[in-house]
C-alpha cells in the first residue's frame, strides 16, 4: 500500500491508492452539493472534487434566488419534473435545515396587447403543469396588490407559489449534511485526465489521485470540457450566457411585494424585478452570449439599461441608489432541455445544461440521478438516523445574529454581520477557504459600501486562515512561499 502525501496550505491530505468511493463528483455548485447529499443519505461513499479553492464559484454564483413552481417550464420535460420534485423537498427540509424562505408569490405582467393575448398560453401551460393556481388577475388588482407598478400595466397572471430563498446557504446545507454524514471533499483540484478500468475509475487532479467506481459530471461552465477529456466525446456544447444585475438599496424593498416577470420569450425569461431575501432589490438578469467560461465582467452601459428597464416597472425606484452589480454565467447549451445521460458501461453519469432553474431544481436532479444509478443494479443502506445541520439565518425578515447577545462585535455594519458569524464561517466542517466564500456565507462586505468599511478588519481577522488570503501580508506570503 503506497501512501501519497498532497501539500495543502490548510492540512496534509492523505490518499491511500487502494481507497475507492462509491462515487465521485466533479463540481461543487448548487447540482454537485445536492448530488452529494442524495447520495450520502442513500449510503454511498461520496468524494467531491472542486476546481476553485470553495464552493459555488462558478455559475451557482450568480443567480436570482427564486424558488421556481415550474409554471412555464416545458411540459412533460425533465426539467419540470425535476422543479416540482426539488421544490416539495425544499419546503420539507428547509426547517430542518434552517433555510429560509420569502413568501411573495410571483406575477407575470403583460405591458402592451400582444403580450395579453400569451398570458392565457401561458396560464394553460401553466395548469397542464400541474401548477394549478396559477390565475389571470385584472390591471385593477394587479395594481391593488402592487400599488408602485407603473399604471402602463394592462394585466397580469398570479404565481402563488413562487418564493425567494437564500441562493448560497441552501447549496452549504446541501454539502454541509453530505459532509457530517461522511462526505468528503477536495478543493483546488482540477480534473485533468482519467482512466476506467471495467470497475472503477481513476481520476488524476491537479491535487493527487482519486478512485472512484462511479464518476458523476456536474461542472457546470465545463461540463462538456470534462466529458470530452474523460469520455472522448460530449453529447451537447457549453455556450456560455451571461447574465448582468443591479441591486438597489433596502429601501427599495417597500416599492414592490412579489416577484415581477415578464412575459417570456422563445430565447429568455426575460429581465425580472424581485426583493432578495436579504432585504434588497434586485433586476436582471441580461442574456448575453459569450466564449469566456470564467470571467463575467459588467458594462455601464448595460447596467444603466437595467437600472431604466427597473424604472419603467417601478417608477420610484429612480430615486433609489443602487449598492452592487454584478454578473453570472449560465451553462446554456444548444438545446434548452437538462443533458442527463448515464453511460452505464463506462459508470458515467453526465448532468450538463443546467441554467437558470437549477437552484430549484437540484434537489429534484439529485434523485432524478439517484434513480438512474440504482436502476443499474447498484445498491447501498440508506442512513437511518442522518444528521441536520442548521445553516446561520441571514435573511432580513428572520432574525439574525446581531439580535441575540454575545456575539462580540458588529464587523460589517452595512449587513450587520457579526463576528461570531465570521468565526463560525471559517470553522466547522465546511469552512468558508476564500474571501468569496465567505462574504456568501455571512454577508460581510456585501452591502452599501461592499468592503470599504470592513474589509480591513476582515483582513485581520481571516489572517492565515484562507487558502488564498485577504490579507496583504498574507497575500505576499502566499506569493513567495
Amino acid at each position: 500500500m503506497i501512501t501519497v502525501y498532497i501539500n495543502d496550505r490548510n492540512m496534509d491530505l492523505i490518499l491511500k491508492s487502494n481507497d475507492c468511493y462509491d462515487i465521485a463528483i466533479i463540481g461543487g455548485g448548487v447540482v454537485g452539493c445536492a448530488v452529494a447529499r442524495r447520495f450520502t443519505l442513500e449510503g454511498a461513499s461520496v468524494i467531491l472534487i472542486e476546481r476553485a479553492p470553495d464552493i459555488l464559484a462558478g455559475a451557482s454564483k450568480g443567480n436570482s434566488a427564486i424558488l421556481h413552481t415550474g409554471f412555464d417550464a416545458p411540459s412533460g420535460s425533465l426539467e419540470l419534473a425535476c422543479i416540482r420534485q426539488g421544490y416539495g423537498e425544499y419546503m420539507e427540509i428547509r426547517e430542518s435545515l434552517g433555510l429560509p424562505v420569502l413568501e411573495t408569490g410571483a406575477v407575470v405582467v403583460a405591458w402592451n396587447e400582444q403580450e395579453v393575448l400569451r398570458l392565457d398560453t401561458i396560464e394553460a401551460q401553466a395548469h397542464a403543469n400541474g401548477v394549478n393556481d396559477v390565475h389571470r388577475i385584472s390591471r385593477n388588482k394587479l395594481l391593488e396588490r402592487e400599488p408602485h407598478l407603473s399604471p402602463a400595466v394592462r394585466a397580469g397572471l398570479l404565481v402563488p407559489r413562487e418564493f425567494i430563498i437564500d441562493p448560497w446557504s441552501a447549496p452549504l446545507a446541501y454539502l454541509r449534511q453530505a459532509i457530517e454524514n461522511g462526505a468528503q471533499t477536495r478543493f483546488d483540484a482540477t480534473v485533468i485526465s482519467g482512466t476506467f478500468s471495467g470497475s472503477q475509475w481513476n481520476l488524476m487532479t491537479s491535487s493527487g489521485g482519486i478512485n472512484a467506481r462511479t464518476v458523476i459530471n456536474c461542472a457546470g461552465l465545463y461540463g462538456d470540457v470534462v466529458d470530452m477529456r474523460l469520455l472522448g466525446a460530449a453529447e451537447f456544447t457549453i455556450h456560455p450566457r451571461k447574465g448582468q444585475f443591479v441591486v438597489f438599496d433596502k429601501t427599495a424593498s417597500k416599492l414592490i411585494r412579489s416577484i415581477i416577470l415578464p412575459v417570456p420569450t422563445e430565447r429568455t425569461k426575460g429581465i425580472v424585478l424581485t426583493r432578495t431575501i436579504f432585504g434588497n432589490v434586485l433586476v436582471g438578469p441580461t442574456a448575453e452570449e459569450q466564449e469566456d467560461r470564467d470571467r463575467a465582467a459588467v458594462d455601464s452601459k448595460t447596467l444603466a439599461a437595467l437600472v431604466q428597464r427597473a424604472s419603467a416597472i417601478v417608477p420610484a425606484l429612480k430615486d433609489i441608489p443602487v449598492t452592487a452589480v454584478y454578473a453570472g454565467l449560465r451553462p446554456a447549451t444548444e438545446g434548452k432541455e437538462y443533458c442527463v445521460k448515464f453511460n452505464k458501461d463506462r459508470q458515467w453519469i453526465t448532468v450538463g445544461g443546467i441554467r437558470s432553474t437549477g437552484l430549484s431544481a437540484a434537489l429534484g436532479i439529485a434523485t432524478h440521478v439517484f434513480r438512474l444509478y440504482s436502476g443499474s443494479g447498484s445498491r447501498h443502506a440508506a442512513i437511518e438516523r442522518p444528521v441536520w445541520p442548521r445553516m446561520p439565518n441571514l435573511a432580513e425578515h428572520c432574525t439574525r445574529d446581531w439580535e441575540s447577545s454575545g456575539y462580540g462585535e458588529i464587523v460589517c455594519h452595512c449587513e450587520m454581520t457579526t463576528r461570531r458569524e465570521i468565526e463560525a464561517a471559517l470553522t466547522g466542517p465546511l469552512p468558508a477557504r476564500d474571501f468569496g466564500g465567505l462574504k456568501r456565507r455571512t454577508r460581510a462586505a456585501m452591502g452599501r459600501c461592499q468592503g470599504f468599511y470592513c474589509e480591513a478588519r476582515l483582513a485581520d481577522l481571516t489572517r492565515g486562515r484562507l487558502a488564498h488570503p485577504l490579507a496583504l501580508e498574507d497575500r505576499r506570503e502566499s506569493i513567495f512561499s
